[in-house]
C-alpha cells in the first residue's frame, strides 16, 4: 500500500464515511515486526482476524499474539479466524517463542489472545498460563483475552492463579444479537466469567462492537451489565466486515456516538472507557495501561 492510501476492509457492504478513512503510517518497522513474528513461528490476531489496525500496530513494533494454533473450534459470524472441529495440538514450545518475540520487539506490555479450544479438556487454560509465565520472565506486564472455556470454572481458576495484569473477555455484542453473532458463547456466561474474574481480584476488561444492528438503548443496557459485573475497562469499536462471508455492516456509527457511549460508561461507574471507530480490544493496549495507572512505558 502506498503512504496516504485510505484503509480498505474486504467485503464492506457500504461506502465508508469520512471518519473511517485515514492515512497509513510510514511503516519503517512494519517488515521488522513481520520478520520477528515469522522467525518465531507465531500467529497474531492482527493477521488471522484481518484487523484494520494491523499496519499501524506493526509499524509501531507491537502485535497481539494468538496462541493455541490458528484454527478456532468456533465459527463466529464476525471473526475471520479459520474454523476447525479438531485443530492441531498446541506446540509445547510456543510459550517460549512468544516470550522471545515479545522481548525482541521490546514490548513492555504483552497482549496474548487465544482461539477457542473446546476440543481440549481444559479449553487451553494450562497452555495460556505457560505463555503468561514465560513472558513474565522479561518483567513485562501481561494482558490476556480469553474464550469462556465453555463455563468450566476449573479452567477459569487455572488462568486466575497466574494473575495476569489484565483479564479480558469480550461480550462482543448486545444480548439480543449474541446468538446470531457468536458461536456457542452466551451473553449470560460471559457476564458470569467477568464477575468471577472480579471476585478473584482481577483487573477486568471487556469490549463490544457496534454497527451490527444494535440500538443505542441496547448498548447502554450492555454497559450497565458490564458495570454491574465488575468491569474496570471497556472498549467499544466499529464492526468492520473482515471478508465477504461474514456479517454485513448494518451501520457506521458516528464518532459523536462513541463519545456519548464513553461518557455513559463512566457515569455508570466503569473506570476506563475507550471508544472510537478503530478501537479494538488490544489496540494501543500499552497506552491504555498507562492511562489506567500501570507504571510501564508505552508500547
Amino acid at each position: 500500500m502506498e503512504k496516504g492510501s485510505p484503509l480498505v476492509v474486504l467485503g464492506s457492504s457500504k461506502r465508508f464515511p469520512s471518519w473511517l478513512h485515514r492515512p497509513l503510517p510510514d511503516g519503517k518497522e512494519l517488515f521488522q515486526t513481520e520478520d520477528n513474528i515469522r522467525k518465531a513461528r507465531l500467529h497474531t490476531v492482527c493477521e488471522e482476524a484481518r484487523c484494520p489496525n494491523l499496519v499501524e500496530c506493526y509499524s509501531k513494533k507491537t502485535a497481539t499474539f494468538l496462541v493455541l494454533g490458528r484454527e478456532c473450534t468456533r465459527a463466529c459470524g464476525f471473526c475471520d479466524i479459520a474454523h476447525a472441529k479438531k485443530p492441531v495440538m498446541p506446540d509445547l514450545d510456543e510459550p517460549e517463542r512468544v516470550a522471545l518475540a515479545a522481548l525482541e520487539l521490546g514490548l513492555r506490555h504483552v497482549v496474548i489472545t487465544m482461539v477457542a479450544r473446546d476440543d481440549l479438556n481444559d479449553g487451553g487454560a494450562a497452555h495460556l498460563v505457560a505463555c503468561i509465565e514465560a513472558v513474565r520472565k522479561s518483567n513485562a506486564t501481561v494482558e490476556v483475552l480469553t474464550s469462556d472455556f465453555m463455563g468450566v470454572h476449573s479452567s477459569w481458576d487455572t488462568v486466575f492463579r497466574a494473575s495476569p495484569d489484565i483479564f479480558n473477555h469480550n461480550v462482543e455484542t448486545v444480548e439480543r444479537l449474541t446468538p446470531k453473532v457468536r458461536h456457542t458463547a452466551t451473553y449470560a456466561r460471559s457476564l458470569e466469567l467477568l464477575a468471577y474474574a472480579k471476585k478473584n481480584q482481577m483487573r477486568v476488561k471487556s469490549g463490544l462492537m457496534v454497527g451490527l444492528g444494535e440500538a443505542r438503548d441496547e448498548v447502554v443496557s450492555t454497559l450497565k451489565d458490564l458495570a454491574s459485573h465488575g468491569c474496570d475497562i471497556v472498549t467499544i469499536g466499529q464492526y468492520l466486515k473482515p471478508s465477504r462471508k461474514k456479517f454485513l455492516v448494518q451501520e457506521f456509527i458516528h464518532p459523536d456516538q462513541f463519545k456519548e457511549y464513553e461518557a455513559i460508561g463512566k457515569e455508570l461507574g466503569i473506570k476506563h472507557m475507550f471508544c472510537g471507530p478503530f478501537v479494538r480490544s488490544s489496540y494501543n493496549a500499552g497506552i491504555f495501561i498507562e492511562k489506567t495507572g500501570q507504571i510501564i512505558d508505552s508500547t
